[in-house]
């Protein structure tokens, strides 16, 4: 068996690194020269940076060197190290507003974003026990569930499940398959206006599908919300769950 060869030693930087410059580490070097190309794009939010012996290459030093240089962009927040993946361009983190009126395409374009959904299913079902007693209904009752991937600028921020009674809303489903929004659906259902009566909030690792949606790593948790909508007389009128990656979204609750 052929034994590891050590690392050679570091070189003059490549002509895809910074010019090298007296007095300024090579290490300082590369990571300036990736800092430039997260700045301008080049390596967006989210993407993948190439692996240490890459990098390596690239730059003709050896792996310690550029792990010194990652471990700065860690440091500085630019950068995202995950074991036995690698290392990844941190992406922008959206506050997602909780308050009386959480509204999803509200929400993103007050971040200067473009809403934007898919829907996954819809279909009207027997509810389960918890999704009655949240909607205040007996136990086998039928519901309308909507399940939905939300995004934001076409990155996906939230994975939602949203339920509500079908005998109180009779044609909703087709109401849903037609509107643009939940809202409009709702309106046209005759809920002119609802507010968010309750927001709990607990995190969890995500499953498999969770994590392919969200275009997430399985190593990241997920923050979940399970919501009830009310209409202005207090009567429930949807029960939600919503799952937002970690990495790019945090929940801010507005008074």
């Amino acid at each position: 068996m052929t034994p590891d060869l050590p690392d050679p030693p570091d070189g003059p930087p490549s002509r895809s690194a910074s010019s090298r410059q007296p007095g300024v580490s090579l290490w300082r070097q590369i990571a300036t020269a990736l800092e430039i190309e997260i700045a301008d794009g080049t390596s967006p939010p989210g993407a993948q940076l190439p692996t240490e012996a890459q990098l390596a290459t690239r730059f003709a030093v050896n792996r310690h060197t550029v792990r010194r240089a990652l471990e700065d962009l860690q440091r500085q927040g630019l950068v995202r190290v995950e074991q036995g993946r690698g290392s990844f361009v941190t992406e922008d983190v959206l506050d997602y507003a909780v308050s009386a009126r959480t509204r999803f395409s509200e929400t993103i374009r007050r971040h200067n974003r473009e809403p934007s959904g898919r829907v996954l299913s819809l279909r009207e079902i027997v509810g389960d026990a918890s999704t009655c007693f949240a909607l205040g209904l007996r136990s086998g009752a039928r519901v309308v569930r909507l399940e939905r991937l939300g995004m934001a600028d076409g990155r996906a921020i939230t994975l939602g499940t949203h339920c509500f009674p079908a005998a109180r809303f009779p044609g909703l489903l087709t109401r849903l398959e037609r509107a643009a929004t939940i809202s409009e659906a709702l309106a046209d259902a005759g809920v002119s206006d609802y507010r968010r009566q309750i927001t709990r909030v607990t995190a969890r690792m995500p499953q498999p599908h969770e994590a392919e949606l969200l275009q997430m790593t399985r190593s990241r948790p997920i923050l979940i919300t399970e919501s009830i909508n009310v209409d202005q007389n207090g009567a429930v009128v949807e029960f939600g769950i919503a799952r937002y990656p970690t990495p790019r979204v945090q929940i801010v609750f507005e008074t």
